[in-house]
């Protein structure tokens, strides 16, 4: 029998992966940004990610690069409430569409909008309230690890075993969301977040420790981030490859969600290492 996480109305099977397509709709996303004229534009994008096997869609209205802008709430929801509107309108019901925020009156915008969940970079550190206003609107959770903001988080990094203290900082927030009344809730561990390249390694080697200790989902963003340029020389619109095999590692250590840009590719790279990690021991 497969195993399913029961989130509220909503079964998820822990033994295929999720396809998370990143839909930005910023000026200065480090990879992909300010490609979007309209909201039809948008839409658009968000449509064809699903045609290619995204199964979860995760719509951003400020960039969370390092050294980032914050942005004004009315601005943010301006840029990302529409397109959820349209978008949640029109995909099928099994299709999830997310927030990527950290601000509660973002967040509510996009719930009313038809959002089911709520992708939280800083796991509610830098807004408490996003905890419970994805509680009332009973929508899934991703808590994310991450000290500081955004616009400082490279400033400053130090960990002493960086598997320890991401798992344990991450508890606090999956422990702060279940005190909130969050019932579905997501665990990820912030690759290239307040991270170095030494330290993003080895939180995907030992990504299967992280889930263990959570006990929740885990959803893993490496898609074209700077260690894969850090180790390729590649600039971010040459990635792939790159991210590829850091897909791939993640599903062979127990991602339940894999964030990504390019969605047709990693679908692939996705179902193959799922596979490999699933084969017996025997033919």
């Amino acid at each position: 029998m497969v195993p399913t996480y029961e989130g509220p109305g909503y079964p998820w099977s822990l033994m295929a992966a999720r396809i998370v397509g990143v839909l930005n709709l910023t000026p200065d996303s480090f990879s992909d940004g300010g490609q979007f004229r309209s909201v039809g534009d948008a839409v658009a994008a968000g449509l064809a990610l699903v045609e290619q096997g995204a199964d979860w869609l995760d719509v951003g209205g400020e960039s969370t690069r390092p050294a980032s802008v914050r942005v004004p709430e009315d601005e943010e929801i301006a840029r990302v409430q529409p397109v959820i509107r349209e978008l949640s309108a029109r995909l099928p019901g099994n299709i999830r569409v997310s927030v990527d925020t950290y601000k509660a009156a973002t967040a509510r915008a996009a719930l009313a909008a038809g959002a089911t969940a709520v992708n939280d970079v800083s796991g509610g550190l830098l807004d408490p309230d996003i905890l419970r206003v994805a509680a009332a609107g009973r929508a899934a959770v991703v808590v994310g690890h991450l000290r500081g903001q955004p616009a400082d988080m490279q400033d400053h990094v130090h960990f002493d075993d960086v598997v320890e203290e991401v798992s344990t900082e991450l508890a606090g927030r999956v422990a702060a969301a279940r005190a909130a009344g969050c019932g579905e809730v997501w665990a990820d561990p912030g690759i290239g977040f307040g991270k170095h390249l030494p330290h993003n390694l080895r939180l995907l080697k030992h990504l299967a420790r992280v889930r263990a200790d959570l006990g929740v989902p885990i959803m893993v963003g490496v898609s074209r981030k700077r260690f894969i340029g850090d180790l390729t020389g590649k600039p971010a619109t040459e990635r792939i490859f790159g991210t590829a095999a850091a897909v791939a590692v993640a599903i062979m250590n127990g991602a339940d969600a894999v964030r990504v840009h390019d969605v047709a590719a990693m679908r692939d790279v996705v179902r193959v290492a799922e596979a490999i990690a699933g084969a017996g021991a025997r033919p």
